[in-house]
């Protein structure tokens, strides 16, 4: 496990997750929101984001949370290993609101209230945007680590059974 991508909706988690396996595995850790955002709330074009995500994928080792739909197929290519966090809606909607006003270091501003459009995003995730991500994680499972958790409780024995070995 050297070059790491990691998806799912909106707030169920993939930053803290992606934090995880950084400090058991030492992996750089890159952000794709602190790639694509910048701190005034605006966003940098997709011709400089797609720039900067191939500069990384070149590296011999990474970790990259983030969805980019757009750019996932690219990822996916480069990548060892993909994780997908396809937690429940409750549990994303709550883990969306419930970092409302903290600082993250993922995100270059805080988050004062919970965005409506976010919002909508997280609740058409599953309908509009997950079935792509299984259909691309299919086109590529032969020949990459794919693992799927469908609880953060999942993943959280993933991360402990990592470190008992």
């Amino acid at each position: 496990m050297l070059k790491v991508i990691i998806v799912g909706c909106p707030g169920a988690g993939k930053s803290i997750f992606a934090r995880k396996l950084n400090q058991i595995t030492n992996l750089p850790l890159y952000h794709l929101d602190m790639l694509w955002h910048k701190p005034d709330r605006t966003n940098i074009s997709k011709e400089k984001f797609d720039e900067e995500l191939k500069e990384i994928l070149k590296k011999d080792k990474w970790i990259m949370d983030g969805n980019y739909q757009r750019t996932l197929e690219m990822r996916l290519k480069e990548c060892d290993t993909a994780f997908l966090l396809d937690y429940p809606l409750e549990v994303c909607l709550s883990g969306a609101q419930s970092r409302i006003g903290k600082k993250r270091e993922d995100l270059p501003w805080l988050e004062e209230k919970f965005d409506e459009n976010f919002k909508n995003w997280i609740l058409n995730f599953e309908k509009e945007k997950l079935p792509q991500i299984y259909d691309l994680l299919d086109k590529y499972k032969e020949n990459k680590n794919i693992v799927i958790f469908k609880s953060r409780e999942e993943a959280d024995n993933y991360i402990k059974n990592i470190i008992k070995e």
